[in-house]
């Protein structure tokens, strides 16, 4: 077969000279190629391909046809060819497939879905969808990610469920988020959306029903197992899960608490919020100020039906009972309202307690189940302690304490041993101390002090004792070598091995005497 430029030489000469023989002498090829292209020119064929000739499998290719059609372009060309051969096909499996892959190529052709720009309009439409957040203390967490069509801002809140209260919770904090609730908010058909089709008709949520017209939006919801139709959002889902979700292509740790995934969402938020879309070509936020005018206010009050019973934190504990338990709350909400509903079944019911701010509506505890009399109390709700009874610290009523006191730690011990031991005349060995400490260095009078206190020695002259030993004893560790001592082990000792001493039987004998 002669390449597109060797057939462009043949026609070339032809045109020239007007004789098949003379074109073929000048292109070098006999003057029957030359007429088979100048026919072939004239027929309007294209020259630079051979013509198709008959395959074995041209008479099976309707049954070919009917199988891509009936597996909607997924049929396997092995399975195809194993048919083919039952029904008396000779051919190769090379043949098969080549056919297979030609049929599927024009199915798709004329089942390609064709997609046309979609143009908003400011403040129509939000989307949102879930994505697979990251697990944090064991537990599976929950992306919910929110998108406005027209300014493609974007809010991204982690739950940890995705129960129907915390749905609502996280739209009312996006509306508010936003500054306003937009026309339409499209979502996929979950549960919490809607419960049933009937004659491909979605019936929605009753409790949704309400919650929409609470904040005057209208919920729509794509055909089933067509995320195409909310592309926008699941692009965003896409964006979030690469950086939030801890990968190794993204080099993210593992998150210590719940908190900070909260956290790391608004940095998140901030950052692509902040940029120009590659679309637009400005940064979302600043077209959100822009769409914002477009959109109806939010309620001042959110949606609280689903969030579960009302309790009122009391004014000094913080602590709500339901259904005979107790449960703690952070102490920031002393006096204040709380939704409190249990949720799941087993073992794994828990209690979760919502509290609304400004911000709208968040979850501020959640606790398994609790027991009567045994209340579940998380210690992070709680502010610091007074100290108890176990654990009390000196403290200064007067001049003469506080002086004592600020001797040292020392001195603290002392004070606090010596009152457990039942030490009479306390005051007055207290301003002994205060005496001595003007006639000795008073940090060593806090060392004795405190040496004092851990050997238990509260008597009268027991302070003066040990100063005046530890002013006469040398440097602990330190020995020196002079004139009349050397730092060689002496003999000395050796001499007096089994030798008794005078004193020491006198000692004994009076001891027995006794």
């Amino acid at each position: 077969m002669k390449s597109a430029e060797e057939i462009m030489e043949i026609l070339d000469a032809y045109d020239l000279t007007g004789s098949l023989r003379d074109a073929g002498e000048l292109a070098g090829c006999s003057h029957h190629t030359v007429k088979h292209y100048v026919d072939r020119r004239a027929a309007g064929g294209e020259l630079d391909k051979a013509v198709t000739r008959p395959q074995l499998i041209d008479e099976y290719l309707p049954k070919v046809e009917e199988w891509v059609e009936r597996s909607k372009g997924k049929v396997r060309a092995d399975r195809a060819h194993e048919k083919l051969l039952a029904m008396g096909y000779k051919g190769s499996e090379r043949t098969t497939r080549r056919a297979v892959a030609s049929v599927k190529k024009s199915y798709r052709s004329g089942h390609v879905r064709v997609h046309r720009p979609w143009v908003t309009e400011p403040g129509m439409w939000l989307q949102y969808d879930y994505g697979d957040g990251p697990v944090v203390d064991g537990v599976k967490t929950v992306l919910f990610v929110a998108w406005l069509a027209w300014s493609r801002f974007r809010v991204v809140i982690a739950l940890r469920d995705k129960t129907m209260p915390s749905v609502f919770a996280a739209l009312d904090q996006t509306f508010r988020r936003l500054g306003g609730v937009p026309t339409y908010v499209l979502t996929d058909n979950e549960k919490t959306v809607t419960t049933e089709h009937i004659a491909g008709i979605p019936v929605r949520n009753g409790q949704l029903v309400t919650f929409a017209e609470h904040y005057s939006v209208v919920v729509h919801t794509c055909v089933p197992a067509d995320p195409a139709s909310k592309g926008g959002t699941e692009s965003s889902v896409k964006i979030s899960k690469a950086d939030l979700v801890p990968k190794d292509t993204n080099l993210r740790e593992e998150y210590a608490s719940f908190s900070e995934l909260e956290e790391a969402c608004e940095a998140f938020c901030q950052k692509v919020n902040t940029r120009a879309h590659r679309t637009t070509k400005r940064p979302p936020v600043e077209m959100l100020a822009e769409e914002r005018t477009r959109l109806h206010p939010v309620p001042t009050q959110p949606h609280t039906v689903a969030f579960g019973t009302t309790r009122v934190v009391p004014g000094n504990t913080p602590m709500v009972m339901f259904e005979s338990g107790q449960y703690s709350v952070p102490h920031t909400l002393l006096g204040a309202t709380v939704w409190v509903r249990a949720q799941g079944l087993g073992d794994g019911e828990e209690v979760v307690i919502v509290h609304v701010g400004e911000d709208g509506p968040a979850e501020v505890a959640r606790h398994a189940r609790a027991t009567p009399g045994t209340p579940r109390i998380n210690d992070e709700h709680f502010p610091p302690q007074p100290e108890g009874p176990l654990n009390r610290q000196p403290r200064a009523k007067n001049p003469a304490e506080a002086e004592f006191l600020d001797l040292g730690e020392g001195a603290r011990l002392w004070l606090v041993e010596a009152a457990a031991a039942g030490t009479p005349r306390m005051r007055v060995k207290m301003a002994e101390a205060l005496s001595l400490a003007k006639l000795f260095d008073p940090v060593e009078v806090d060392w004795a002090l405190g040496h004092a206190a851990v050997h238990g020695r509260f008597a009268e002259a027991d302070l003066s004792s040990i100063l005046d030993h530890h002013a006469r004893q040398p440097a602990v560790g330190e020995h020196r070598a002079g004139e009349e001592r050397s730092l060689t082990q002496g003999t000395a000792g050796w001499a007096r091995l089994g030798q008794h001493d005078s004193q020491h039987d006198s000692r004994e004998g009076n001891e027995v005497t006794r």
